[in-house]
């Protein structure tokens, strides 16, 4: 390996520089820990260090005789020249600065065959070097105090790092690379540090403050970043030594997302660039988004150098997309293109929303974006004016003096000229027709006569950021060289011996301090400082510019809820309204109703259905129906739950009046009945109808009729114990008084031997036992059920679901006892049937028999068809269907048994006498039955 680095140095010019590295750390006690990379940022990812490499490289350096230091001697070191500009002023302690005084870097094309050549970067970007200036002020005026650092001049060497990663890398070996080492004893040592620049301020994007964090970790060289707010910056173990004056993008993603959802905007799009910052920033603010229920419809990527058609595709996605609201993370430098574009074809009425990136980008603010751009909405750091610093920055003048290459530079592009020197001193009259058609500059141009981003000076965020990082550096120097305040020692700091790089990134951690504007500077765990933001939007002003004007502040620190804070009535949005824009993919569902997700589309497309009886959701946006409690039912419009209706079969309505007046009816016509059979009593055909067991049939018949009232009304305790022990009883006794009467009927007409002793065995006195005897089971039955598990009145939510109705009924804990009586009446009807339809050819002038078996047909019929019409019917019309069967049967057998014998008493009373009743029998056994 040695030899093939001996004989093609310039195949390996980028390993120049880390070997050039090595040799400024060679003999300190660091480099015994950390290497420098074979590769120093390949796409993000970090190769293994090899000591075999390390040794290879000493071996390189003691063949090509460089000559060792001793360690003991206090040494000085010449800063290599090279083709890098850069600002320096000497000092005892010199700090690096990197900043992006280009916003367009070369494209690099290595042939690895020789020394790449160092190409131009374009877009010369004002703000970058009013922030270069920042740090020469900051410099300036801590030198120029006696209470911090006394006796220390401290330095500064300030170089352009083009904002892209090879560019910035290159500039930060061109920072801290050695051309030569000069071994002399200082009895005035004017180098504290033993590395030529002990710590470096920069880089402003992510992607470059990566590449160069992760080479100055190895050697702990600290890195102060103003402006790199990528989350990924916080891993202490790729980048041990970086620290940064801003604070991360978690910070600003967790402001972003309640800032979105604070406006009910749940749709947006988001558009980024391929670097680190936005990669990262867009990934995360995804990613907390969704889990506020919002959705990102489209992530447009903006490659480094986009093509046309690249653009247009873009711009077309921007165009049709539903999202009116657009999530930009990215700098103004890559969104100039888009922008434009966007702006020639006239796109209005889209809210954008800017990361502090791009936030106060100030040539955005052109009239050509301002029907755009107007209303945009975003996160930017906290600044002060610093006093002084506006004054410095309008007195910088152009110089023939080395070193001041850059700011010859900012001159010549702020004001279109061409600076010449004769002699250190600036021409000022012609052109130069040589190199290009420029006008000579004359020096005698005056900056607060222009207009740039760099005199505009209403946004000092990222300014003042350089400016704590300086100080936050002097402080750590401050208390690293033990420097006194106060004292017999007062003002003087310890300068006989160096430190190390890692000292003072020990100290710089530790800096905590408040600076003259009462804010207090420190760095976190993470190597950030407290996380405050101003909500910045883009206003219309009565000039007709736009200016960039605070209308609220995030605090990350705050505890949740009070972290945004919005002047909401400050806002003006796009097209300079002040209501608030809507962004959605599907418009809230209205309450009453809940979200329901489209197959095969984002979270946020939905149809709204309405909630489902029973159910109800009282908030717009609901995604879910509450379902209401037990005994609660929704009202019409499904937002709130009231009580169930209570439902039951009442006296009032239409239903329960029909079967009253119908059991009313059966009531009065049985008594009517009983009128007629008791005035005409003595009779031929009351008489032949046993008079005594009519009586009790039609006792009986009275209260199976009244005893269907109690099935009407609300439930109560007592009413659902009687009634179906009445309806059983009446029954049975009814029943048994037709078998009686049955009986007696086939044993007067079909004794084998007709005479009275037939009749007499089954006389009155075992009429009244076989009626006692048939009902009696009935009547024990229905004791037991009713003293063990007696019926109680129940609230059915049953039927809640579809009528939103609560059904009064009894309750029947032990539903045998029911089926028990039925059944038992059912017993008795079939018994009589049967008897009776023995009897059907008795004579056509005394048809009794014919009469009971179609009063029990009827009864029959009726109950068997009440059995399924029972158990189907919901609610109270079960009890309908109970009271309807008791109504049937009860008149089927009134009208059956007594109304044909009424046809004759009142119509026909010529047939009622013995004669009529005789027939062709035997007149003996007639006057027997009689």
């Amino acid at each position: 390996m040695e030899s093939v680095w001996a004989k093609q140095p310039a195949r390996f010019g980028f390993l120049y520089f880390c070997v050039s590295f090595c040799l400024l750390f060679y003999g300190l006690s660091c480099f015994g820990q950390s290497t420098i990379e074979n590769n120093i940022y390949s796409g993000g990812k970090e190769d293994e260090r090899k000591p075999e490499a390390i040794r290879g490289r000493l071996e390189y350096l003691e063949t090509n005789k460089v000559q060792s230091v001793d360690s003991s001697l206090l040494q000085c070191v010449k800063l290599k020249d090279d083709t890098h500009l850069a600002l320096k002023l000497d000092g005892d302690v010199v700090i690096g600065g990197l900043f992006p005084l280009h916003f367009v870097a070369p494209k690099s094309h290595h042939s690895y065959r020789n020394k790449p050549k160092m190409s131009a970067c374009s877009g010369f970007d004002n703000k970058a070097f009013r922030w270069m200036m920042t740090m020469v002020f900051a410099v300036e005026e801590i030198n120029s105090r006696s209470d911090l650092l006394p006796g220390v001049k401290l330095g500064y060497r300030i170089t352009d790092c083009c904002d892209s990663i090879h560019t910035g890398l290159n500039a930060l070996f061109s920072l801290i690379s050695v051309s030569e080492v000069v071994t002399t004893q200082l009895d005035s040592p004017t180098c504290l540090s033993d590395s030529p620049i002990p710590a470096i301020i920069g880089l402003a994007s992510s992607s470059p403050s990566r590449a160069a964090a992760q080479t100055l970790g190895s050697f702990n060289t600290p890195l102060v970043s103003y402006f790199s707010t990528c989350t990924c910056l916080n891993d202490e173990q790729t980048y041990p030594s970086f620290l940064r004056t801003v604070p991360s993008d978690f910070f600003q993603v967790e402001g972003l997302v309640q800032l979105v959802t604070f406006f009910g905007w749940f749709w947006v799009g988001a558009i980024g660039t391929t670097d680190d910052y936005s990669r990262y920033g867009i990934q995360e603010f995804s990613n907390q988004f969704r889990l506020q229920g919002g959705c990102v419809e489209y992530h447009l990527t903006i490659p480094p150098s986009p093509a046309a058609s690249d653009i247009q595709k873009m711009a077309d996605i921007v165009q049709s997309s539903t999202a009116q609201v657009v999530v930009v993370f990215s700098n103004e430098g890559q969104l100039l293109e888009l922008f434009s574009f966007l702006a020639q074809q006239n796109v209005t009425g889209l809210q954008w929303i800017a990361s502090e990136a791009w936030v106060t980008a100030s040539f955005l603010t052109s009239p050509h974006f301002h029907h755009l751009l107007e209303g945009t909405l975003g996160f930017s750091f906290p600044g002060i004016k610093i006093p002084g610093l506006e004054e410095f920055l309008l007195n910088v003048r152009p110089s023939p003096k080395p070193g001041m290459e850059l700011i010859n530079m900012f001159w010549e592009e702020q004001f279109g000229c061409k600076i010449q020197f004769d002699r250190g001193v600036l021409k000022d009259v012609g052109t130069d027709t040589l190199d290009d058609s420029r006008p000579v500059c004359t020096g005698s141009e005056d900056l607060s006569l222009t207009s740039s981003s760099y005199t505009d000076l209403s946004q000092v965020s990222i300014f003042y950021n350089v400016y704590k990082a300086v100080f936050a550096i002097a402080h750590a120097l401050h208390a690293l060289l033990d420097c006194k305040t106060e004292g017999p020692n007062k003002g003087t700091c310890d300068t006989q011996s160096p430190f190390t790089s890692k000292r003072l990134l020990y100290e710089l951690k530790k800096v905590n301090f408040t600076n003259q504007f009462e804010e207090r500077v420190y760095f976190n765990s993470n190597g950030e400082p407290a996380p405050l933001y101003d909500i910045i939007n883009w206003q219309k002003n009565s000039e007709g510019g736009i200016s960039f004007a605070k209308v609220g502040s995030y605090d990350g620190s705050a505890s949740l809820g009070k972290q945004l804070e919005i002047n909401q009535s400050h806002i003006l949005w796009t097209k300079g309204k002040s209501q608030v824009p809507t962004s959605q993919c599907s418009a809230p569902c209205p309450p009453g109703s809940r979200q329901a997700t489209r197959p095969g589309e984002p979270l946020c497309c939905f149809d709204c259905l309405p909630c489902a009886d029973g159910e109800i959701s009282n908030q717009t946006g609901s995604t879910e129906c509450i379902k209401c409690p037990e005994f609660f039912w929704s009202d019409p419009d499904k937002v709130k739950c009231v009580a169930g209706v209570e439902e039951f079969l009442s006296f009032t309505e239409t239903m329960g009046i029909i079967l009253v007046t119908l059991t009313l009816l059966g009531v009065i016509l049985t008594i009517i009945i009983t009128a007629i059979f008791h005035h005409f009593r003595t009779t031929p055909i009351v008489k032949a109808n046993n008079s005594e067991i009519s009586f009790l049939l039609l006792l009986s018949l009275k209260l199976c009729f009244l005893c269907s009232l109690v099935f009407v009304g609300q439930p109560s305790a007592w009413t659902c114990m009687f009634r179906q022990a009445a309806f059983g009883i009446s029954f049975v006794i009814c029943l048994s008084c037709l078998l009686v009467k049955t009986i007696v009927v086939l044993l007067a007409f079909r004794a084998n031997v007709p005479g009275p002793k037939s009749l007499r065995m089954f006389g009155p006195s075992q009429q009244r036992t076989l009626i006692f005897c048939t009902t009696a089971p009935q009547i024990c039955l229905c004791t037991g059920w009713l003293w063990g598990a007696p019926p109680f009145p129940f609230r059915n939510p049953t039927y809640q679901a579809l009528k939103g109705r609560i059904v009064l009924e009894c309750k029947e804990p032990w539903p045998p006892g029911f089926y028990l009586v039925l059944g038992y009446i059912g017993l008795l009807a079939f018994v009589c049937l049967l008897l009776a339809f023995l009897g059907r050819k008795l004579p056509d002038t005394f048809n009794e028999a014919k009469f009971i078996t179609f009063s029990m047909l009827i009864f029959i019929a009726v109950w068997i068809s009440f059995i399924p019409a029972y158990v189907s019917s919901p609610g109270k019309f079960s009890v309908a269907v109970e009271i309807f069967a008791i109504l049937a049967s009860s008149f089927g057998l009134l009208l059956c048994i007594f109304v044909p014998k009424c046809y004759i008493i009142l119509l026909h009373p010529e047939r009622n006498i013995k004669k009529g009743m005789t027939g062709k029998y035997n007149r003996s056994t007639y006057h027997l039955y009689m």
